[in-house]
């Protein structure tokens, strides 16, 4: 990894950076010719029906970030726009309505995910899915795991991407690290995923980015992609 700025930068001491770097740990990969945008799980139940501290939030669904997966909405709705002007897969991971045979093990540790009211299962309205988008229920932390996910990307001819949501400790990080396993290219926008802990949050950040993903700034993945969707333009156009 560089030495620009990273949001970890305060968490992680410099001589295990300087470690993970010797070693060579965290070398780009970049993107490929046709992306995917997944939003992972932004409900009302993670975020909460308005923006508050998280105290607050998690006295209305238990299961919110808070203020902090508001200011990672802005983010995500950037991102969402610049997809569907493109023409670009928007794909919505969700989390289910849980019954009770839906407990499971993670339920046993987490058991306030069992007492979400059905409103919490709503997706944000700033970011919610439109005609032509792919809705995917999930029951556990990976996009992958035990849904139809992989399938819809090979049949988008899909080589990348775009994780945002939430948690990045959680949710997205189990995706991100099947994505990497399933040979897709894997980009995480730092300011597009959010967390309870932004300790847990920042760690996890330099974990992806060492390992699994490309980790950069959602200004940063809107640029690139625009140059890539622009390019390829240029290149239908002058084969005409």
């Amino acid at each position: 990894m560089d030495k620009q700025t990273h949001p970890w930068d305060d968490i992680i001491p410099q001589q295990e950076l300087d470690i993970y770097r010797l070693a060579g740990f965290g070398k780009p990969v970049g993107f490929g010719e046709r992306a995917a945008l997944l939003v992972i799980d932004v409900q009302y139940r993670t975020v909460g029906n308005t923006p508050m501290p998280i105290e607050q939030a998690i006295a209305q669904y238990p299961t919110s970030c808070g203020e902090i997966g508001w200011r990672a909405v802005a983010h995500i709705a950037r991102l969402v726009a610049l997809f569907r002007a493109h023409n670009l897969p928007v794909i919505y991971p969700h989390v289910a309505p849980k019954a009770s045979h839906d407990r499971g093990q993670f339920a046993d540790k987490v058991p306030g995910v069992m007492t979400i009211p059905p409103e919490g299962y709503e997706f944000v309205r700033e970011v919610a899915p439109q005609p032509g988008d792919i809705c995917i229920p999930k029951h556990h932390a990976s996009a992958f795991f035990g849904t139809s996910l992989a399938s819809y990307l090979v049949s988008l001819k899909v080589d990348t991407l775009v994780m945002t949501g939430c948690t990045t400790s959680g949710c997205i990080r189990g995706t991100v690290v099947d994505a990497c396993s399933l040979n897709y290219k894997t980009i995480v926008p730092q300011d597009a995923v959010y967390d309870r802990s932004q300790v847990s949050h920042k760690v996890n950040l330099f974990d992806m980015a060492s390992k699994y993903a490309d980790v950069m700034p959602t200004s940063e993945v809107l640029e690139r992609l625009s140059a890539i969707q622009a390019g390829q333009a240029g290149t239908r156009q002058h084969g005409k």
